[in-house]
């Protein structure tokens, strides 16, 4: 008998939040969309907000904004062999 009453609780209780969600799940996904909108529109309206550098610049002028990073090479890894692909 105990058995069988804990296979109709977890029954009862899968659906019963089978069905909750059905109802609550348009809402969560209004409110998931809404702050998501939020969230876009704020980093979208500092993009706009941004002073313009290009406005000032000529046409044709070039500005570098960041200097390339150098490569160091290990000299400790090893000799390059070069090969020659034989077919």
């Amino acid at each position: 008998m105990g058995l069988l009453r804990t296979i109709l609780i977890i029954a009862l209780v899968y659906y019963g939040l089978k069905i909750l969600s059905r109802i609550f799940a348009p809402f969560l996904m209004k409110y998931v969309s809404k702050k998501a909108e939020e969230r876009f529109g704020g980093q979208f309206g500092q993009f706009q907000k941004a002073p313009r550098k290009e406005s000032a610049k000529k046409e044709g002028e070039v500005t570098i904004d960041k200097m390339p990073q150098t490569k160091t090479s290990n000299k400790q890894v090893g000799d390059y062999v070069d090969f020659e692909e034989i077919d």
